[in-house]
């Protein structure tokens, strides 16, 4: 690379869209988008600091999509609990609750706990629905009524009414839940159980590519194969390498010697 093309320090100076794209069936270059993430959250943390007394002019949000294929992000437990206060916010993709706690072992529940928000759009999972049951939603209290009846010589009668707790809503419920509902779940607030949002209803669907391929779809060849814009103040280091005169062969000596580039034969 002949610059910093992606100035990961400069994200929250300005309006910025950055990318990662790696690879669904094979894991060999994932542990790159970890290292760019580390980076970049110590980065924009350090910069929040010394230069933007705290807080970034920009809000950062990460949109971490498949966070489970990229691997660990080291001590990301401490970075989601300071980045709030620096204008970064964090969004992890999980399919279970599981793969976040195999990458992370002991530290999941930490990351868990710093959300402000968590969101189930559906799954089948058992450790993922038992966890959402018991921890997330709780119980709710139910009256339940049973009558009784004999018949004989004398006939009697009787009612019994009692109030019991059950699950808000049971695992075998939850696995069965509909795909355009979700549950929400905000810190010191009750679960809410809601209809997904129509992504096409958003003012800004026309500016997708699903929306308008030929319009709005992003050309990353195009992108990728673009020159290099020049930067006259950009300031660059130049270095110098010696060779060493053993390392030259007697027709290396031939081809660099610049007295006989008029004579033809010299490079034969």
């Amino acid at each position: 690379m002949a610059y910093d093309e992606l100035e990961l320090d400069r994200i929250g100076d300005r309006k910025t869209a950055v990318f990662f794209i790696i690879s669904d069936t094979t894991q060999t270059y994932n542990f790159l988008v970890a290292l760019a993430f580390s980076q970049m959250f110590n980065l924009l943390c350090e910069r929040a600091d010394n230069v933007h007394g705290g807080r970034l002019p920009h809000h950062v949000r990460v949109l971490w999509d498949e966070a489970a294929n990229t691997g660990q992000v080291p001590q990301l437990e401490k970075i989601v609990a300071v980045i709030r206060s620096r204008e970064i916010s964090l969004t992890l993709f999980y399919q279970q609750l599981a793969q976040c706690k195999a990458i992370y072992d002991k530290h999941a529940e930490t990351i868990l706990g710093n959300m402000d928000s968590v969101i189930f759009l559906g799954g089948r999972e058992a450790s993922t629905i038992k966890e959402i049951s018991e921890n997330w939603l709780g119980k709710a209290t139910i009256s339940m009524q049973t009558d009784s009846r004999s018949r004989g010589q004398s006939e009697s009668y009787s009612q019994n009414n009692q109030r019991l707790g059950r699950e808000l809503m049971t695992p075998s419920e939850l696995a069965t839940m509909p795909g355009d509902k979700c549950i929400l779940q905000l810190r010191g607030l009750p679960p809410f159980y809601s209809p997904k949002y129509d992504l096409k209803k958003h003012p800004n669907y026309r500016y997708t590519a699903e929306a308008d391929k030929k319009k709005s779809a992003f050309d990353l060849d195009r992108l990728i194969n673009r020159k290099r814009r020049p930067r006259p103040d950009e300031l660059c280091e130049v270095y110098a390498v010696a060779v060493p005169d053993d390392g030259i062969t007697s027709e290396d000596e031939d081809i660099l010697n610049y007295d006989d580039i008029d004579d033809p034969d010299a490079f034969a």
